[in-house]
């Protein structure tokens, strides 16, 4: 069933875990996350990012979303992840995305507040969630490089006003992962997440799961997020399986990648501790 985020964050912070987004980059992607949240009961914020427009467009990717998750058992939202750009941001929202985000991380304050703002005034009008960022979670490339990493941690009090000012639904903050792939594991701040979590009555988001190590997550999931978006780590695991078994043909191929992709989704699952949710 097709369904926005928020009932399903009330249920995880009521029972105390994290829901992942899967970003779904093609039919097969999309498919086998679908088919796997539907086969363990579980809930599933299906997610489609702006940088991935080049591989499938926005249509493409609402027509696949909603067809997959109006006919599975599971609630599964539509998300459109890291939308930097409002008209695009509008284009999802009338093709029938339930949940879209405002990415003006990079921005100034002010008008992070003021972009955000807008997004989620012209969402609620149309019973769809919105997403913003405070802080701004940085690469992995930089912490490969630097043995640091260029993400700005989020302030709680800048985090509250920011959400009164904005009236979005949930919110990312950065504590300490980067997005893609690093070496090595990342060091969280599970102290600002425990301040931020203790003043915010929005549900709280983390960016730049993979890599980020099991524990780390566990921690994350039972310390207040109540979504941890995964990308990288699914199309790692593909690949090393196909590596691994060598195919011999692209039918092969395309099995074990997708077998991988959804292994990985139900190791995350348990991960994050998440429940089943009827919606």
């Amino acid at each position: 069933m097709l369904v926005t985020t928020k009932e399903m964050f009330d249920y995880a912070e009521k029972k105390n875990f994290a829901v992942p987004a899967a970003n779904f980059f093609d039919l097969d992607s999309a498919r086998t996350y679908v088919q796997t949240a539907e086969k363990l009961k579980k809930p599933l914020i299906l997610a489609f990012a702006q940088s991935h427009s080049d591989m499938l467009s926005l249509e493409e990717a609402a027509l696949i979303g909603k067809f997959l998750a109006e006919k599975s058992t599971s609630p599964v939202a539509l998300h459109l992840d890291h939308g930097q750009d409002e008209a695009f941001i509008k284009r999802a929202i009338e093709l029938g995305f339930t949940s879209v985000m405002m990415d003006a991380s990079e921005d100034s304050f002010e008008e992070n507040v003021r972009r955000s703002k807008a997004i989620a005034d012209y969402a609620h009008q149309f019973g769809v969630v919105v997403e913003a960022e405070i802080g701004h979670v940085g690469s992995g490339n930089s912490l490969e490089a630097t043995g640091t990493s260029d993400s700005i941690y989020t302030d709680a009090k800048e985090a509250v006003s920011f959400a009164q000012l904005t009236g979005v639904d949930s919110l990312a903050v950065s504590i300490g992962t980067a997005h893609g792939h690093y070496v090595g594991t990342p060091k969280i701040d599970f102290t600002v997440l425990k301040n931020i979590h203790a003043a915010m009555d929005v549900p709280l988001v983390l960016h730049g799961g993979s890599s980020s190590g099991d524990e780390n997550l566990e921690r994350c999931a039972l310390g207040g997020i109540r979504k941890i978006n995964i990308f990288t780590d699914f199309i790692t695991k593909a690949l090393n399986d196909i590596q691994e078994a060598d195919p011999k043909d692209y039918f092969e191929l395309k099995k074990i990648a997708n077998n991988g992709m959804a292994e990985m989704l139900t190791h995350y699952y348990t991960v994050f501790h998440t429940e089943s949710y009827e919606g």
